[in-house]
């Protein structure tokens, strides 16, 4: 008994030893292993940051960069020293004009020991467009102090091996044109001639500075434009660096300048047609962010036109990106793409017209739209003033363009596409509507006393006021003398329920298909008025009425087409299209009547226009925009005016912020000359 109770102590204290040396081999094995693992993942972070390094290097095309991460004696089992990686990464990557790459799957395993395999996707942007999902593969060697890339002419492009080559041809898609009704240029492709400076020949010191200076005198250019231009990082001694185009073939050169002869766009019209047709530049980064399939060096629109139209104008670059052996034998094509020329675009502006309506605003603030009213071609979409579309396209000193930046008329605007309120060529419109549910009566005389009136007391101090002190006003007297109170009172009388009906089958609210941005057409900031004198003066135009010319004219076809509404047009085959009945007819011929009065009445506002010898039916209007109603406000000056005839043309003009011895209609006369059949 007493030798079995000792064995039992002896086991009880022989138990926790063997546990405690249990518990430590275990604690040494899962020390051992926890090691293992760290350095492990230690080792397969260290190898994959290796290739993210490497494909920072691509991205930035720093290939200087590029022999630090490689295995030593990489590139000399290959065939290739240092230098000559690092220069044949730039020859492709340039020659291919390699932007904008994007790696992804990046993945990197152990193969075994110390060798890791690694494999990716590249994307890329070339001259012919996007290099998509290049699959890469190679080994990082991990057997030094860091990890490295065993190189190989793979790892430029999967495929390459050897002394293997990279091939490029690119055929640049000739940019459409975009032409007038009579096949006339109003953005073309020209042979134009480039100022450039030839570093080598400018000298050096005091006499490079002297040559410099005398070229941006010469020139109207920035000194520091010029020096910015050589100090480019492709620049070489003896190679032409572009700087402008200018106007001269053959100019007398200051020392180091040099022209050549290259084809670029050119915009025959210039300023008179700037904001319609626009402007193209150089493709950038971000262009190509957001369209990948853009060529890195190319030309793309940027307002107008130019860029609305952009793809359908520029076409498609053709060529080939492939891999050639050392002989130049094709092994692999990368990338290829057919030519596809840009297309034409025909408009139905007519280039005279345009460029008649441009230059009759005299470099005023103003804007004129000129239309076929029965086939709704715009003849002439015109904003005034403006600028030179040649210029942005092909070289803009900084001088010019803080010229047009600052100019407080604001030249990038397309006023023809801007909304004011129509002043009183919308009393046509109020009057039609009334004619049609019967609330005016041609024949009635209202007796109106001075030059100010309002409703009742429930005005407070707000009056309408008219120009003239005519006491009996019907229709017809009204338009002619363009007499506001009669407009009001009839507008009044009509109610807005009527009122608003007949707007209604306008086209207010309603976007128009046409290739140029503007908000729609608006009655009032509310779905309804809410208040008698809104409802008043939006009956002679103002209140919170906002027309563009273009939708002014528009509305006002209907006087040309017997109450029919055609819309506007700017592609000449695209189709007419209508809006019937938006007028009864019999009150179209009671306005159209008058409005010819407008004209050949002594007392017409219109009536400097009968000096031309020809019917013309119009309606003159000024917009007078202020804050308070006893103060001098901003006044905008419009004239409708059309062929009452034949219906050829139909012209809605504005003068923005006229003066006192300035108005829309004293500056048309020439355009209507021509419109005439006069000119």
């Amino acid at each position: 008994m007493n030798t079995t109770r000792s064995q039992q102590n002896t086991n009880k204290k022989r138990l926790p030893v063997i546990i405690i040396v249990v518990v430590i081999l275990l604690l040494a094995i899962a020390g051992f292993f926890g090691y293992r693992f760290y350095a492990e993942q230690q080792a397969l972070a260290a190898s994959k940051k290796v290739v993210t390094d490497y494909i920072a290097i691509l991205k930035k095309q720093d290939f200087d960069k590029l022999p630090s991460l490689l295995v030593e004696d990489s590139a000399e089992r290959n065939g290739f020293s240092d230098k000559e990686i690092t220069e044949k990464y730039q020859a492709i990557y340039s020659g291919v004009g390699a932007d904008q790459l994007d790696a992804k799957n990046i993945k990197v395993t152990q193969k075994d020991g110390n060798t890791y395999d690694f494999s990716y996707t590249l994307s890329m942007n070339t001259s012919l467009g996007e290099l998509k999902s290049l699959k890469y593969e190679g080994i990082v060697d991990n057997s030094g102090k860091t990890p490295k890339l065993e190189w190989g002419p793979n790892l430029i492009f999967p495929g390459m091996s050897g002394k293997d080559k990279v091939s490029v041809s690119v055929q640049d898609a000739i940019r459409g044109e975009i032409i007038d009704r009579n096949h006339q240029p109003l953005a073309t492709n020209a042979a134009l001639t480039q100022l450039g400076v030839i570093p080598s020949q400018l000298g050096e010191g005091d006499t490079k500075e002297k040559n410099i200076k005398a070229i941006a005198e010469q020139f109207d250019l920035e000194e520091s434009a010029i020096t910015q231009a050589l100090e480019q990082s492709w620049v070489q001694p003896d190679y032409f660096v572009p700087l402008t185009i200018i106007d001269s073939d053959d100019p007398e050169l200051p020392a180091g300048a040099s022209t050549q002869k290259i084809t670029g766009r050119s915009y025959p019209l210039g300023e008179a047609a700037a904001q319609l047709i626009g402007y193209i530049g150089t493709i950038t980064a971000e262009d190509i962010e957001k369209n990948p399939e853009l060529s890195s060096s190319g030309k793309i629109g940027r307002t107008g036109l130019e860029a609305t139209y952009d793809k359908e104008l520029r076409g498609q670059n053709g060529g080939k990106i492939a891999i050639t052996d050392e002989n130049g034998e094709e092994k692999q094509v990368l990338l290829e793409k057919k030519k596809i020329d840009g297309e034409t675009i025909q408009l139905t502006i007519d280039q005279s017209v345009q460029k008649a309506a441009y230059n009759a605003l005299d470099d005023k603030a103003g804007a004129t739209v000129i239309t076929q009213p029965k086939t709704g071609d715009l003849l002439a979409a015109v904003s005034s003033p403006s600028f030179d579309p040649n210029k942005m396209t092909n070289g803009i000193s900084q001088k010019d363009y803080d010229a047009y930046e600052n100019n407080e008329d604001k030249p990038f605007l397309s006023r023809f596409a801007t909304r004011y309120a129509p002043g009183s060529t919308f009393k046509t419109i109020t009057a039609a509507i009334g004619l049609e549910n019967g609330t005016i009566d041609p024949a009635e005389t209202l007796t109106i006393d001075g030059l100010k009136w309002q409703k009742d007391s429930s005005w407070g101090n707000y009056q309408v006021t008219r120009v003239s002190d005519v006491p009996q006003v019907n229709l017809k007297t009204a338009l002619v003398y363009s007499d506001n109170i009669y407009m009001a009172q009839q507008t009044l009388k009509m109610g807005e329920k009527k009122f608003r009906a007949g707007l209604d089958k306008f086209i207010f609210g309603e976007k128009l298909d046409l290739p140029i941005a503007m908000e729609p057409a608006q009655i009032s900031n509310e779905d309804n008025f809410n208040s008698d004198i809104l409802l008043a003066d939006t009956g002679y135009g103002q209140g919170q009425l906002l027309l563009t010319p273009i939708q002014q004219a528009a509305m006002y076809s209907v006087f040309a087409n017997q109450g029919k509404l055609v819309y506007p047009k700017l592609l000449l085959d695209a189709e007419t299209k209508t809006k019937e009945n938006v007028v009864a007819s019999n009150a179209v011929d009671t306005i159209v009547e008058d409005l010819k009065a407008v004209v050949t009445d002594p007392n017409g506002t219109a009536h400097s226009l009968s000096a031309l010898g020809v019917d013309i039916a119009a309606k003159t209007g000024t917009a007078e925009i202020k804050e308070k109603q006893d103060e001098k406000g901003q006044e905008n000056s419009f004239l409708f005016a059309f062929d009452p005839d034949q219906g050829n043309y139909l012209m809605v003009s504005m003068l923005e912020d006229r003066q006192d011895d300035e108005s829309a209609t004293a500056l048309a006369s020439d355009v209507l000359a021509q419109l005439n059949g006069l000119k």
